[in-house]
């Protein structure tokens, strides 16, 4: 597991700077304005339409096939999996129909600040991208067949062709014309499921027409499921808010909160999903095997190094959230005025990192024991509190008052998740890990401090790049030696897990 983690933190890193020059490109070209937030709109609303049911996808579909294959083989779960597709195809041209013939009304509810010329382009541009619906939906069941035979490093580098296409097609649209970038989510999201399609398709996939809308396994799979799409739907709904406040605050807000958000959530999508993916099939399988305590286990340790990784990187972003914005989108006609407001949203998202880096393992703990009401009513209860707070904050702070009332009701949400995990399960050695997290966060501080003190010490000296990256570096010293110091446990067993990792090489090396 540890090998896997590893790996898929590497590829993630990769397909996140990728990510980030498509986002950096995109800033060039249009800054933080009317085209980008148009772009962003038609780009959101697919989906956040099908990532509603591809949760339940991922939830249901993975125990159903995994039950199916081991009670009838391998050819029963791949006919499930068959139908399953169909029925997503049937449902994908459902909710494009009523997407095509309604795009004024949806485009409203998500941005009800556009108006005019503004309003008319992004109702073309979401007719056109709403096609990627049927993409989206195959991709869901692909990437969850994939995670079942094991094969989890290439899920992870299928958004490296995407963000090469998505970038083609932002510079392609500055020099020719503005509909090339609707197009270009079309065939960015296509490639992903061609990446996907062929490999599992070397992994025993082959696809055959048929379709039963009464088959049990589908209808055992959606009530289990059922839960899990009405949670992430209410993360939508707080998605959908936000976007709606931000387009009524200021021209380019939906953009500089996309971007900011997409600066937290990175973190989580090198480190939090890299673990994730693997730890969910793991966890699955022991509660299976009737081995709660080994589980319990394995999920502490996963909670205590998530905090190693994900603490300072929160820290570090609120005593750096400008120069961080400046340096990857500072250029082109992204302006200082765009500069400050994302920077300003991204000091109050860098608040609810640590707490959105728990959530989906935690979420996953519970489907992983086939409880999905649980995350449901929890997200129900934050979802209850983000709208409050957005009301109320976005007033008082503007397009940052919108991020921590995001930060707030997230870390609510997994505190609450914590709570009911140790309900369910009994101890799960809470006052080991509060420990630990209170070292981790004395250690981030003090890593923050130094860090942001030798940024302003030097960057009068030296260039901002090198700056940056030397605060970092040090800061980053301090924060290892400090977690040492402070006896943190999980250090030790990273260190003993390297040092098996040079000795075994060594050994290969001199055999």
């Amino acid at each position: 597991m540890k090998k896997t983690v590893i790996i898929l933190m590497f590829v993630t890193i990769i397909s996140k700077i990728l990510g980030f020059a498509r986002d950096i490109t995109l800033s060039y070209f249009y800054g933080a304005s009317s085209i980008s937030d148009i772009y962003l709109i038609s780009l959101t609303i697919p989906g956040i339409i099908f990532s509603i049911v591809g949760k339940g996808i991922s939830v249901g579909y993975i125990p159903m096939y995994t039950r199916i294959e081991n009670k009838n083989g391998t050819e029963k779960a791949s006919l499930y999996t068959n139908n399953l597709i169909n029925l997503l195809l049937v449902i994908s041209t459902i909710i494009f129909l009523i997407g095509f013939f309604f795009t004024e009304t949806i485009v409203k509810l998500f941005a009800s600040g556009f108006e005019g010329e503004t309003l008319a382009l992004t109702i073309q541009f979401t007719k056109i991208s709403l096609a990627s619906v049927y993409f989206t939906a195959l991709i869901y069941v692909y990437l969850a067949f994939l995670q079942i035979k094991g094969a989890f490093i290439i899920p992870a580098i299928m958004g490296l062709p995407a963000n090469i296409i998505t970038i083609g097609a932002i510079f392609l649209s500055s020099y020719s014309n503005l509909y090339v970038l609707s197009i270009g989510i079309l065939v960015s999201t296509f490639s992903q499921l061609l990446l996907l399609f062929i490999f599992s398709y070397k992994n025993q996939y082959r696809y055959k027409f048929m379709l039963d809308y009464k088959d049990e396994n589908i209808r055992k799979m959606a009530v289990l499921a059922l839960p899990a799409i009405v949670g992430t739907s209410v993360a939508q709904v707080n998605l959908l808010i936000d976007r709606t406040l931000a387009s009524q605050i200021t021209n380019g807000g939906i953009t500089a909160l996309d971007y900011a958000n997409t600066l937290s959530v990175v973190i989580i999508g090198v480190f939090v999903l890299s673990i994730s993916t693997v730890l969910y099939p793991n966890i699955s399988k022991l509660i299976a095997e009737d081995k709660i305590d080994h589980m319990k286990s394995m999920f502490s340790n996963a909670i205590n190094i998530i905090n190693i990784l994900v603490v300072p990187a929160a820290i570090g972003c609120m005593f750096f959230a400008r120069p961080i914005v400046e340096l990857l989108y500072g250029r082109g006609q992204f302006d200082a005025h765009a500069i400050d407001m994302t920077s300003y949203a991204l000091f109050f998202y860098s608040i609810g990192i640590i707490g959105l880096s728990h959530r989906e393992n935690l979420s996953n703990a519970f489907y992983a024991l086939q409880d999905t009401k649980t995350p449901m009513i929890n997200a129900g209860l934050a979802m209850s509190l983000n709208i409050i707070l957005n009301l109320i904050l976005s007033r008082i702070l503007g397009i940052g008052g919108i991020a921590l009332a995001t930060s707030i009701s997230t870390t609510f949400c997994s505190l609450l998740l914590l709570v009911s995990l140790r309900k369910k399960l009994g101890n799960l050695g809470l006052k080991k890990l509060s420990i630990s997290f209170i070292k981790i966060i004395i250690a981030a501080i003090v890593m923050g401090g130094i860090s942001k003190y030798i940024y302003d010490l030097l960057i009068t000296k030296t260039g901002p790049i090198v700056t940056f990256c030397l605060s970092v570096m040090i800061g980053g010293l301090i924060y290892i030696a400090i977690l040492f110091l402070l006896k943190v446990r999980e250090m030790d067993m990273i260190v003993l897990l390297l040092k098996r990792k040079l000795k075994k090489s060594f050994v290969k090396k001199t055999a």
